[in-house]
């Protein structure tokens, strides 16, 4: 059976291989995947409008 990878595991796991534990296991694993406080379209929504609040960091 292979074992999931998210990007981040993919990126940091060589030089953060703890980082990318946690990334996978917690992150994604327990608090993303949390259906019953909010659903998926919701965290979605929270998340954009969340980035979009940020700005361009591009374009000061």
């Amino acid at each position: 059976m292979t074992k999931k990878q998210t990007a981040g595991h993919d990126n940091f796991g060589d030089f953060a291989p703890k980082f990318a534990e946690l990334n996978d296991d917690v992150l994604f694993g327990q608090v993303w995947s949390r259906e019953d406080k909010l659903s998926p379209k919701e965290r979605s929504l929270i998340t954009c409008a969340s980035l979009q609040t940020q700005g361009d960091p591009f374009h000061n």
